[in-house]
């Protein structure tokens, strides 16, 4: 077994992408498919063991020095998330190929929605919390490059920048708790957390890193009130807001919380936080979708729903609510990827979403249409769909909730009567009615572009009328890695005889059915534009008011630092060294400064006085040329020190960088203007306190170091190890050009670019000369 395998192919593979979709353009998505088809495959075979109580774990080290390795653990509900990425990944490929076919960056796309892939597979595999951390930000700069696909759009340029700063802010918070977390538990490995919850609820730290973590699962999974990213994100072509913002990303964050569930959950604060916001995102998404015409608006909004009910299953905990989890995430990627897909099939046909410029498509799509109202049906949790058993099972969870029981099926059923309109509205208005004429010729789409949906759309019917074949397998698994037990029995069925959920769901579906109908009118009244304006206009407003403040704060600090003069850089800087670093050395150090001055030679004394008087030479000289003479001066007196203490190696590189240093100033001193008077006798007093001030507090800190007691350790593994395996002898030498050969390697590239800079300056100025002799003449 190699988890790790698995996860690099797919990344592999984003790199022989782009060459696919330029020498097999018309076969390329079909072709690609087979790599997740593969790996789909291979996680596949694991169903029977992991059903059997089994779970696996696989390590690589990574950074030993820190903890940190590059681990693996495969149990029902990174199963589940495996199963789902890869399988709805291959139908995306083939879909993306057909949807996208004769586009000249194709290939851009494969590469971008490859390394997507490869890096949501890599979060719910991962064990380690950093190295989940490091896929979950290559989720957020992937999706970043597919929703910016079209970036000569100022749409898409935007939605990208939008999810990525929400995202990656939230990001950014988890990672800070994660940290707290690994301090917490004295572990970076999620499956060593799992025993020691308790350890992590009473500790003192818990609510502030509870609260760092949620901010980056519900920053990804588009809680309220940071839910105003993933409508924006329909800017993206549809193949990938039916991978992205359906069955994957927008999923990584409710991963996240079911995953750590046994860790964090159980709590009261766990409970409260975790359930409210899921609640409240859960109605406010649903109805936000009927304030929309456009079809992926509408999905866009229900899928914010489907989050949000996943949240507040996850907040419950109870054992109805991580069965409901379970089903819920299964039958959801499987009618809402064929949903998006449907949605955009119908825009590549008949060149709109938009229900109000379409109708009859029914009589030119039949294949699409069919599949498509199936999907459908299973959204609006209508028999013998699995997206009814999931819809029940919510109910069931909400009915037996520790917490707001009212609250919660009052708010359950309110949302899924929203669910049902927003069903009706992707099924019925694009399908039925009397036929719309459109400019462009509609006709069924090519296999590529149906196939994906057809397959969801089975899938949810088989799986509805034949839960057995996943209830004591996938499902029951699943449910019991989010509740944090080795054994969960699940057992699901359509008919449960007539109860309560069931009761509920018939009132769901006639009053979603009632709201259908007025559809029109209700979108339109005021009190509906209003709800629209302040829960979704308003965060999203309130999401650019601080982007724009943050553009014009950078921008005045900009103004005020970067001025231009680099006198007042060199003021700024050394000016808050001097007030931090000062302050800390007087306030938060207990370290005694002892220095002896008994055993310094008087040559020594002499070369210090040298170095003294040519500083000071050099700070009131009237002549640049004499300035960059006594900085000379100072640069060999240090030389001369060296040698003093045995280090003619350092010796000779300070003459060699002096010299050269000093002629090449000298040259460029040569064609400046002389010195000349323009500050104030004030502004040299403030210069003089601030250099002064400098120069004592790094005299202070060297002194202070000198009494620390430095660990031998790396003198010693360097002077054992240079010769033996750096094979050098000059110990400096070695360290410069092997143990730090990639700093090195680093040093000399910067100066590389800056040559290469200043060689394009040179070049441009004389081009300018140039063109200004001609237009002289």
């Amino acid at each position: 077994m190699n988890i790790l395998l698995s996860v690099l192919v797919i990344f592999a593979f984003a790199f022989v992408g782009p060459f696919v979709g330029k020498y097999a353009e018309k076969f390329s998505g079909w072709i690609l498919a087979l790599v997740p088809l593969s790996v789909f495959l291979w996680f596949a075979g694991f169903i029977p063991e992991i059903s059997g109580g089994e779970v696996f774990n696989e390590s690589h080290v990574w950074v030993s020095y820190l903890g940190i390795n590059m681990s693996f653990y495969l149990d029902g509900l990174s199963l589940l998330f495996a199963l789902i990425i890869t399988g709805v990944g291959t139908f995306i490929m083939i879909y993306g190929g057909g949807y996208l076919a004769g586009d000249p960056n194709i290939g851009r796309f494969y590469f971008s929605i490859l390394l997507f892939m490869g890096s949501m597979l890599g979060v719910v595999l991962a064990d380690n919390i950093i190295a989940l951390f490091i896929f979950w930000e290559l989720t957020s700069i992937s999706s970043y490059l597919l929703i910016g696909y079209y970036h000569e759009k100022e749409e898409s340029r935007k939605s990208a920048l939008q999810a990525l700063i929400v995202t990656g802010s939230g990001g950014l918070a988890m990672l800070a708790g994660f940290i707290i977390l690994s301090i917490i538990t004295g572990t970076m490995e999620i499956s060593e957390m799992f025993s020691q919850s308790l350890a992590v609820s009473e500790h003192p730290w818990y609510l502030g890193m509870l609260i760092l973590v949620l901010l980056g699962a519900f920053t990804k999974s588009a809680q309220f009130p940071f839910h105003f990213w993933l409508p924006g994100a329909m800017a993206a072509p549809t193949p990938v807001s039916a991978y992205l913002h359906s069955a994957t990303m927008v999923k990584a964050g409710v991963y996240l919380m079911a995953r750590l569930n046994p860790v964090l959950g159980g709590t009261i604060e766990w409970t409260y936080i975790v359930t409210i916001v899921g609640a409240i995102t859960m109605v406010v998404g649903s109805w936000l979708a009927l304030a929309h015409t456009d079809l992926k608006k509408v999905l866009a909004y229900s899928t914010v729903m489907a989050l949000g009910t996943l949240t507040m299953l996850i907040g419950l905990g109870h054992e109805y609510a991580v069965k409901a989890i379970a089903v819920f995430i299964l039958g959801h990627s499987l009618y809402k990827g064929a949903l998006f897909m449907v949605a955009g099939t119908v825009d590549h046909e008949a060149g709109t979403r938009d229900v109000n410029l379409i109708s009859g498509l029914r009589k030119t799509m039949p294949i699409t249409a069919t599949f498509g109202c199936i999907a459908a049906l299973s959204m609006a949790g209508m028999a013998p769909l699995l997206g009814f058993i999931g819809k029940e099972l919510v109910y069931e969870a909400a009915l037996s909730a520790n917490v707001f029981p009212m609250a919660l099926i009052t708010v359950a059923v309110l949302a899924n009567i929203a669910v049902v309109a927003s069903s009706g509205i992707v099924a019925i208005r694009p399908f039925f009615g009397e036929y719309k004429e459109h400019d462009k010729h509609v006709h069924e789409a090519p296999a590529s572009m149906w196939i994906g949906p057809a397959v969801l759309s089975v899938l949810s019917i088989i799986f509805g009328i034949l839960p057995f074949l996943i209830d004591g397998t996938i499902i029951s698994k699943a449910a019991a890695s989010v509740a944090g037990t080795p054994e969960l029995v699940v057992s699901l069925s359509l008919w449960h005889g007539i109860n309560a959920a069931l009761i509920l769901s018939v009132v769901t579906f006639l009053s979603g059915v009632a709201v259908y109908i007025f559809w029109n009118s209700f979108r339109d009244s005021r009190g509906f534009q209003g709800y629209s304006s302040v829960f979704g206009e308003a965060p999203r407003k309130g999401y650019e008011n601080w982007l724009s403040g943050t553009l014009s704060l950078a921008a005045a600090q900009t103004r005020f630092f970067q001025n231009g003069y680099l006198r007042h850089y060199l003021l700024t800087v050394l000016s808050f060294f001097v007030i931090v670093t000062g302050f800390t050395l007087v306030t938060k150090t207990d370290v005694v400064m002892a220095a002896s001055f008994t055993d310094i030679m008087f040559y020594e004394w002499v070369i210090a006085g040298v170095i003294m008087i040519a500083g000071l030479a050099a700070v009131l000289a009237g002549s640049g040329l004499v300035a960059i003479a006594a900085l000379g001066v100072v640069g060999y007196s240090i030389s001369l020190l060296y040698i003093m203490f045995s280090a003619p190696d350092l010796a000779i590189t300070q003459v060699l960088v002096e010299t050269l240093t000093v002629i090449l100033v000298a040259l460029v001193l040569i064609h400046i203007p002389k010195f000349s008077t323009f500050t104030s006798t004030a502004s040299k007093v403030r210069d003089a306190v601030i250099a002064g001030a400098t120069g004592l507090i790094v005299t202070l800190i060297i002194l202070a170091v000198l009494t620390v007691e430095f660990d031998p350790f790396m003198t010693e593994y360097f002077a054992e190890n240079s010769y033996v395996v750096a094979h050098g002898r000059n110990i400096v030498n070695v360290i410069l050009v092997d143990f730090r050969a990639l700093d090195t390697f680093g040093e000399i590239v910067v100066i590389g670019v800056a040559g290469v800079g200043v060689y394009g300056l040179i070049k441009l100025g004389k081009k300018m000369i140039h063109k200004e002799e001609e237009t002289t003449v």
